[in-house]
């Protein structure tokens, strides 16, 4: 089953190796997904994130809806590296950091069956950066899939019920994505090789900023725009994976 035009996505970045750099660096990533969502007149709307105190993200859980969202965004799941001077090096050497990037179909109830039994849902208050309450009522949700232990999280609505039904639909994406892996590794090593695993552990796409190049290790192909790209300008990497699959 392969989602249609106007199916929207789930997207989520978590910094990886790198500690301040990295979530630095998903703050760029999240930065230019949303620059691109709004070249394509797409909407955009964040559903959860983490902070750190200089302006990176730990991780950040978003929702994109749009014509074709999903089928111009797919190719960005992997293992994002980065390899730059950063901000706050002294000694002006180079780091190399990293950040995953996930990008989920939305699913409808109907396409995904889960038993309200296998499910254990937790309250609590919602917290802002640096971890102030937002309110002093319990309408974060947490919902853990006791089957498979995904945990999805969900505060960003005023509502018990809202933020439930976000959580709810993070966790038919994950379920989703993750009984698509299941069928993937039923099939021949040589048929994987061929079409690749889409597996977020994979490493990617490098951003060297001392060369001004970004290169996707899938196409084999550079660009030397690095900070057009980063500002949001994915077209010539979404285009060059179109050319490729037609």
């Amino acid at each position: 089953m392969s989602p249609g035009k106007n199916k929207g996505l789930i997207l989520e970045i978590r910094a990886g190796a790198g500690g301040d750099e990295a979530a630095i660096f998903a703050a760029d990533l999240w930065r230019m997904y949303q620059r691109y969502a709004l070249s394509q007149n797409w909407q955009c709307a964040v559903l959860d994130s983490g902070q750190t105190t200089i302006g990176g993200l730990k991780e950040i859980t978003a929702e994109i809806n749009g014509l074709d969202a999903y089928e111009k965004l797919k190719n960005e799941s992997g293992v994002h590296r980065v390899q730059r001077v950063p901000k706050t090096e002294k000694n002006g050497r180079v780091h190399t950091s990293t950040a995953s990037v996930a990008i989920l179909p939305k699913i409808e109830a109907t396409e995904v069956k889960i038993n309200p039994q296998d499910l254990r849902i937790d309250m609590a208050r919602s917290s802002g950066p640096g971890g102030q309450n937002v309110n002093k009522r319990s309408t974060a949700i947490r919902i853990t899939h006791l089957p498979t232990n995904i945990v999805v999280f969900s505060q960003t609505e005023r509502s018990q019920p809202q933020n439930k039904e976000i959580a709810m639909e993070i966790l038919r994406a994950k379920l989703y994505a993750r009984a698509s892996q299941q069928r993937m590794s039923q099939l021949s090593q040589e048929r994987r090789d061929q079409i690749g695993t889409a597996d977020r552990s994979e490493k990617i796409r490098t951003y060297n900023f001392s060369q001004n190049r970004i290169t996707d290790h899938r196409l084999g192909k550079s660009w030397h725009d690095l900070e057009t790209i980063l500002n949001g300008r994915l077209e010539p990497i979404i285009k060059a994976f179109q050319k490729q699959s037609s």
